[in-house]
């Protein structure tokens, strides 16, 4: 299957706006370098209060190969939940992507797989394309639980989805001991869990479908890691922290997708 790489810049909580619309310029400026032939698919995930003038930067510019996505959704169109975000809000704003499950949101703001699937089918819903991130932590790998954990973030992620459009999904494999520690999953190892990853979405929307989703991997990836991870057979990108934060590195991981 001829899936097109992915490569994602999730920049967290860093960035003002100003900060934001530089490094957008110097990732653009970097991109371009590259040329249009075999460029993965490139989306950059800033901060909510970024995402207005980042949109207006790539559409003044034209800057069409650069992707927008949020770093996260509520499932609510509207209502009494102070603080959250709809995908309807997001959606204003030509944004594409939106990540979800991510560890972090898992780990620290207590979201379910529940809230995780009502956040994929709303988003699904409202035309944009979810990032549905599944991972271990280093206590479930020791315990050698990490296969079925993530078999049953995946399950309940995809509930009540139909199989096409789990098909247009995206899903983030990212080791939890493995993200902004410095320490990457091995390849080979990386490429074993995606495939298992694949099986599970196969159980659920058919081997066809599974066969077009794109799966990455996230876990401290850096442009000298990339070319091994993308050889791997089920491997369709990367979904990046930290070395996106730096244009330099975050265009040396695109290029590093292209070989």
């Amino acid at each position: 299957m001829d899936r097109k790489p992915l490569i994602a810049g999730n920049w967290k909580m860093h960035n003002t706006q100003a900060q934001s619309l530089a490094l957008t310029n110097d990732i653009i400026k970097g991109v371009k370098k590259l040329g249009k032939d075999s460029l993965p698919t490139v989306v950059i995930a800033p901060v909510f209060t970024s995402i207005p003038g980042v949109s207006k930067l790539l559409n003044e510019i034209g800057a069409s190969f650069i992707e927008l996505s949020a770093q996260n959704c509520y499932y609510e169109q509207k209502g009494a939940f102070t603080g959250e975000i709809s995908v309807e809000m997001i959606k204003e704003f030509k944004a594409n992507y939106i990540i979800i499950g991510h560890s972090e949101r898992r780990q620290y703001f207590g979201e379910t797989d529940e809230m995780i699937n009502k956040k994929a089918q709303v988003i699904i819903k409202e035309g944009l394309t979810p990032i549905i991130c599944c991972g271990e932590t280093l206590e479930q790998r020791e315990l050698g639980v990490t296969d079925s954990h993530i078999a049953s973030q995946i399950n309940k992620a995809l509930e009540n989805i139909a199989p096409v459009d789990i098909a247009n999904s995206v899903i983030a494999y990212e080791p939890i001991w493995a993200i902004g520690t410095g320490k990457t999953c091995d390849s080979a190892e990386a490429n074993r869990v995606i495939k298992g990853i694949r099986n599970a979405v196969a159980q659920v929307a058919g081997k066809a479908n599974a066969e077009k989703v794109r799966i990455l991997y996230g876990g401290s990836v850096k442009p000298d890691t990339i070319v091994e991870q993308m050889a791997q057979s089920d491997i369709d990108g990367a979904l990046v922290g930290g070395a996106s934060l730096e244009a330099e590195s975050f265009v040396k991981i695109v290029e590093g997708a292209m070989k």
